[in-house]
């Protein structure tokens, strides 16, 4: 049985927590340019999503059961699967697969999607405060 808040904020409280991991992904490749054989990541968030989704329509209990004796939470560990290796445009000597200006294009974007959701999920707790004080 799905929570019938979470079924209200639907998808977007789902991408939210992706989307911040995404950036955090995009940032630790803006911070390991420089480092020798660094391999850039980001996420596969259409998968990510997909299984949040997933996760939010059986339930807490459906998803302990799937995965063992734990609750899954939207963290770092729990997105692993989802972590692609970013390949890189051109070669470099030292091995390190960040492009600083793509990355640097990506994190803007991710930036305006995360802002996107949020004004999403502001606009439905708003409607959901006014349905419930009436005013």
């Amino acid at each position: 049985m799905s929570n019938p808040i979470s079924s209200y904020l639907g998808l977007q409280a789902d991408a939210l927590p992706l989307r911040e991991q995404r950036m955090k992904l995009i940032a630790s490749n803006l911070a390991n340019a420089d480092t020798p054989g660094y391999q850039a990541r980001d996420l596969d968030f259409n998968a990510a999503l997909a299984n949040a989704a997933r996760v939010r329509e059986a339930g807490p209990v459906a998803a302990t059961r799937e995965r063992g004796n734990h609750i899954p939470l939207p963290g770092a560990d729990s997105l692993q699967p989802f972590e692609v290796a970013r390949i890189a445009s051109q070669a470099t000597l030292d091995g390190n697969t960040v492009d600083p200006d793509a990355e640097r294009a990506a994190y803007g974007r991710a930036a305006l999607e995360y802002r996107a959701s949020l004004s999403f999920l502001e606009s439905r707790v708003r409607t959901l405060l006014t349905a419930i004080t009436g005013q």
